[in-house]
């Protein structure tokens, strides 16, 4: 699935991405940080993945950054608990595309594997649907329950759900595999292998959320949250739960290269 790397296309791809990034950056959709990682990635991307790589990189960030600018207010009002706001930052754009960057370039290094455009698309749809099934799931009129136990948690809490996430995360993933699908000479199984891929790799998010991510506390607010050392209070934090070394980037990083294993996977089963 992709084209010809040629050192005329790589430029144009280079300075098609930096000025995605710029205008990204001044629409506060990326930080500084975030603006000159998406610029690497999205050079890459549409440099060596051509027309079909640009098309679902651009779904992704698009939708995603769309619905994080619409529902902003909503996450103000968890902002006790999550940790980064709507600018993404250079971790946060290596973690949702960073594996699928990293498929790009091993599909032009090993191009016999016919799977790489799969994993490629997988990645990004899992992406995509665990930010539809955050930003959407906060609208939910039931409150989220942590996907390990059940438990009834607070709303923001990482690995809860709700049955209004359950269903964006299957849009969100949809929507990337339509895209996919349309650049596909099998269409059906690529719109399949990535929706499901992308589904998988979201309950693997809120999985790991539940139950390894790690979560603290507030020393004066005794209330759960991702931020440290310091709550946005001010006060110190310390650790409750999960694994210190695990964090919600590096938990979006397993959620995606899931995703595109899964997808990659199912595709070679045809």
């Amino acid at each position: 699935m992709w084209s010809e790397l040629s050192l005329s296309r790589l430029g144009t791809a280079f300075l098609l991405s930096a000025a995605i990034s710029v205008l990204a950056w001044r629409a506060k959709a990326l930080s500084q940080s975030g603006a000159i990682a998406a610029f690497f990635v999205g050079g890459v991307v549409f440099g060596v993945g051509g027309w079909s790589g640009a098309a679902v990189l651009l779904t992704f960030f698009l939708s995603s950054s769309l619905l994080s600018r619409a529902f902003a207010r909503h996450k103000e009002e968890l902002g006790q608990f999550v940790l980064k706001g709507t600018e993404r930052d250079a971790a946060q754009v290596l973690a949702n595309g960073g594996f699928s960057t990293l498929c790009v370039l091993l599909g032009l290094q090993f191009p016999m594997f016919s799977g790489w455009f799969l994993a490629f698309c997988g990645g990004l749809a899992a992406a995509n649907a665990d930010t539809w099934a955050t930003e959407l799931g906060a609208l939910s009129p039931q409150p989220p329950r942590l996907l390990s136990t059940g438990q009834i948690v607070p709303r923001g809490t990482s690995g809860g759900v709700t049955p209004l996430g359950l269903l964006a995360s299957l849009l969100g993933a949809a929507l990337v595999g339509a895209v996919a699908a349309w650049f596909a000479s099998e269409r059906l199984l690529t719109f399949g292998a990535v929706s499901v891929g992308g589904v998988v790799g979201s309950l693997f998010d809120s999985w790991l959320g539940a139950g390894w991510q790690a979560v603290y506390r507030c020393s004066r607010c005794e209330k759960e949250t991702e931020q440290h050392p310091r709550h946005a209070c001010g006060e110190q934090t310390y650790r409750v739960r999960g694994w210190k070394w695990l964090d919600n980037d590096g938990v979006n990083f397993a959620c995606t290269v899931l995703g595109g294993i899964v997808a990659a996977g199912l595709g070679l089963l045809r």
